[in-house]
């Protein structure tokens, strides 16, 4: 019995190019078919190398074996509508007989590790999931698929304009028609692709192994495949779908690597999901919490290099939201104070307020779209400035600073790093006596790369008069760090 159509639906394209071959098929319903193994072979008129070339083929190509001359096979290539000859050495005899099937899905475990080799690892998945019984098909081919056309978008992703982009963009139209979707969307200036994760769902949807699982909610959670266009209601629910997902997996017998990234993956997801919550008007403190946790149970001895940027993203999107899980206190004492009102829909207003001056005459009055995260208000022992954290990003966060230049009371926005908002933080860390500096801790990612700072900057003008890359550096850092900033930044990580 064959794999029925919804088993197989990877498969679907493989099916609809062997309905003439079918026909003529033995009782059984073996069938042999050709698959091209090299790149830019040739689909010519004749069994010659010098007859008019009509296509150009790319590996994992399926053609329609129909007749043999010399060292050339004579195929129809029913995507492109056009019969012809290839050479035999460019291309595999693949027989879809039931009792071929281990040999396909051997083949297929070798090539789902081989980069540069996705397409022609999908054209043979494809032929095991055609071949296959029913009882025989587990999760291992989805598994592989899933594998490779990730991998597929990562390296179309990478290298738009380099050398070998022409393959790539073949490859892609070579899975598509298998039935791997990508999805595409313009990020940072670049088209980002992602693969749909279909074959992942298939892992969880079966009895998968937890190595399994791990890998296909790793794949079905990334940060970076989401399309930065969704509306926020969309992302919330995305966000919340991820975040349960992340959930499900079962840390115990993982790898320890595989546990890092769950880990790493949760306390990501898990921020995000605190910022929606807190943006509603729901308690984002659980979530952020949950956050924090995550990001803590990194056994940072088990990172490997190429996890170490996986857990600067984290620690960046942890921080970004971890407000969230402080309590809000009512500052008692202090010379200045913000009170906060809905502005038009969706905004926050902040007033600033003090001895004199109430919230319906405040000394400055400014709004935000962002989630201003009340319970972070610092105020300067000299009174004349208070900080604030502002949120307008699930992984970007700002410092507003109000301050007194002359007689006049200014409100300026910090950013975590200049140019595009990607992902980054800046927080207050503390004030210098005497009224006329602060301490501000920045982190950001910038063109793929994470930069850590530590400065202090002028109160008047919010420029910087010292920056270094560790605060030890620093001895203003040394003597005046806010305590509180101490204990809840993971900057200092």
């Amino acid at each position: 019995m064959r794999a029925p159509p919804a088993l197989a639906a990877l498969a679907f394209a493989l099916i609809a190019a062997l309905a003439s071959a079918q026909a003529a098929a033995p009782a059984d319903g073996a069938t042999t078919v050709v698959i091209v193994t090299q790149d830019q072979a040739a689909l010519r008129a004749a069994a010659r190398d010098s007859a008019q070339q009509q296509a150009l083929l790319w590996q994992g190509d399926l053609l329609e074996l129909r007749g043999e001359r010399v060292d050339h096979l004579q195929v129809y290539d029913h995507r492109r509508e056009r019969a012809g000859f290839v050479r035999a050495t460019q291309v595999r005899r693949v027989s879809l007989a039931a009792a071929d099937a281990p040999e396909l899905l051997a083949v297929l475990r070798f090539l789902r590790d081989q980069p540069g080799s996705e397409a022609l690892g999908i054209a043979y998945a494809a032929a095991y999931l055609r071949a296959a019984p029913v009882a025989a098909i587990d999760a291992d081919p989805f598994d592989a698929i899933g594998a490779m056309a990730e991998r597929l978008a990562r390296r179309a992703s990478a290298r738009q304009g380099q050398a070998g982009d022409t393959a790539v963009a073949a490859h892609l139209e070579v899975v598509a028609g298998y039935g791997v979707i990508m999805n595409r969307f313009e990020r940072d200036g670049r088209i980002q692709q992602c693969y749909d994760g279909d074959a992942y769902r298939r892992v969880l949807a079966m009895q998968a192994s937890v190595l399994q699982q791990a890998r296909a909610v790793l794949a079905l959670t990334r940060h970076d495949c989401i399309d930065p266009r969704l509306p926020a209601p969309e992302r919330q629910q995305l966000d919340e779908a991820r975040a349960e997902l992340l959930e499900r997996v079962d840390l115990m017998v993982l790898p320890d690597a595989l546990k890092n990234r769950i880990r790493m993956r949760r306390a990501g997801v898990w921020s995000a999901v605190a910022f929606a919550r807190a943006r509603h008007g729901e308690d984002g403190s659980v979530a952020a919490q949950r956050a924090i946790d995550a990001l803590a149970a990194v056994d940072k001895a088990q990172l490997g290099e190429a996890d170490a940027t996986a857990y600067a993203d984290a620690a960046l999107r942890t921080s970004a939201s971890l407000w969230a899980a402080e309590p809000a206190v009512p500052a008692t004492g202090a010379r200045l104070a913000l009170a906060l009102s809905a502005g038009r829909p969706g905004e926050t207003c902040l007033a600033l307020t003090d001895a004199q001056h109430d919230a319906a005459q405040p000394l400055l009055r400014r709004c935000s779209f962002g989630r201003v995260w009340s319970q972070s208000v610092a105020v300067s022992p000299s009174g004349n400035a208070l900080a604030v954290a502002v949120q307008p990003l699930a992984g970007w966060r700002e410092l507003w600073v109000f301050h007194r230049v002359g007689k006049a009371w200014v409100a300026d926005a910090l950013p975590a790093s200049t140019g595009e908002p990607e992902l980054g933080v800046i927080e207050f860390a503390g004030w210098v006596p005497g009224g006329t500096q602060l301490l501000v801790a920045r982190e950001a990612r910038v063109d793929g790369r994470f930069q850590r700072s530590f400065e202090l900057l002028r109160l008047d003008t919010l420029a910087t008069v010292k920056r270094a890359d560790r605060p030890e550096a620093l001895s203003s850092f040394q003597r005046w760090q806010d305590p509180r900033w101490r204990r809840l930044t993971v900057s200092l990580r």
